[in-house]
């Protein structure tokens, strides 16, 4: 079991720069480590731009005929891995220190799940297009370990998570979900009730690849459909606030009020967002409006 899979579905990103970053470090790690780069679907520039990857000892590189999507990716990358142990991360990660592996490798056996956490640049980035991401990460995803652990099983992100093979292929990822969205939600609700242990870390990547506030509503919106079918199918908690204030507005017979009137101040909400200075509570409206629509649907 002391064998890691470092696993990275590729989507329209080089992947040079962390690929090398984790061959450095993997004298680290007690056991045997191969790096598997699955390209899902990337544009011919960018797929000759990784391939040479594939000829480095430790690394496997295949690419897919078409995009499969987030889930599945994950999924074919897990069931074909070599080893035990199972590190996910995503394509737009970046490194922290020389001592990311090292300190997962302390770790091992404390738990069969250990989550790294994610980290931002400290500063907003010089691109106001760029900059509701940044805010967004910084508030709802960087949290310490210790915060984290206080909601072991709300706080999962694939994105650097340490996970046994045999917990992922016997939890995969739910490919129904489409698009972006929800599949860690979704994980992390099998694992608690399951009562698997899961221990967090802090060892966050840096999370380097932000999208633009346009592509992000647009993901966001993706990722309220994909929550709203979990919650129809009994596949998930009701902890999140979002889901929460959905169902007391709908428990109180103002649901339909709140649709009218968010739906009313959704185009201001929206030009808010794409402007240089969002903020993260007209970001919560715009959600309320879509699960709110998405549950009535």
């Amino acid at each position: 079991m002391l064998g890691l899979s470092v696993l990275i579905p590729v989507y329209n990103r080089p992947v040079m720069e962390l690929t090398n970053a984790l061959l450095a470090q993997v004298p680290q790690w007690p056991g045997p480590v191969e790096i598997y780069l699955l390209d899902d679907g990337s544009e011919e520039n960018c797929r000759r731009l990784n391939r040479p990857l594939g000829a480095l000892p430790g690394v496997r590189y295949q690419e897919l005929p078409r995009n499969v999507g987030r889930a599945a990716v994950r999924n074919q990358l897990a069931a074909g891995a070599l080893h035990g142990w199972l590190l996910l991360l995503d394509n737009t990660g970046q490194l922290p220190n020389g001592q990311f592996l090292a300190r997962y490798a302390a770790a091992l056996g404390a738990a069969p799940v250990l989550a790294g956490g994610v980290s931002y640049a400290p500063g907003p980035p010089a691109n106001p297009a760029l900059r509701l991401r940044w805010r967004y990460g910084q508030a709802r995803e960087v949290r310490p370990a210790a915060q984290r652990q206080a909601a072991p099983y709300g706080q999962l992100l694939i994105n650097n998570l340490l996970i046994s093979r045999e917990l992922l292929l016997r939890f995969p990822l739910d490919e129904t979900l489409r698009g972006y969205g929800h599949e860690d939600t979704q994980l992390g609700w099998q694992l608690a009730a399951a009562a698997v242990p899961v221990l967090h870390l802090d060892n966050p990547v840096r999370h380097v690849g932000l999208e633009t506030a346009a592509a992000f509503l647009e993901k966001s919106e993706q990722a309220v459909r994909n929550l709203a079918q979990l919650l129809r199918e009994n596949r998930v908690g009701p902890d999140a606030r979002l889901v929460q204030v959905a169902r007391r507005l709908r428990r109180v017979g103002l649901a339909p009020a709140a649709r009218v009137a968010l739906g009313a101040a959704a185009p201001a909400l929206r030009r808010h967002l794409l402007g240089p200075r969002p903020t993260l509570a007209a970001l919560d409206a715009l959600k309320l409006l879509w699960l709110l629509r998405a549950l009535a649907a």
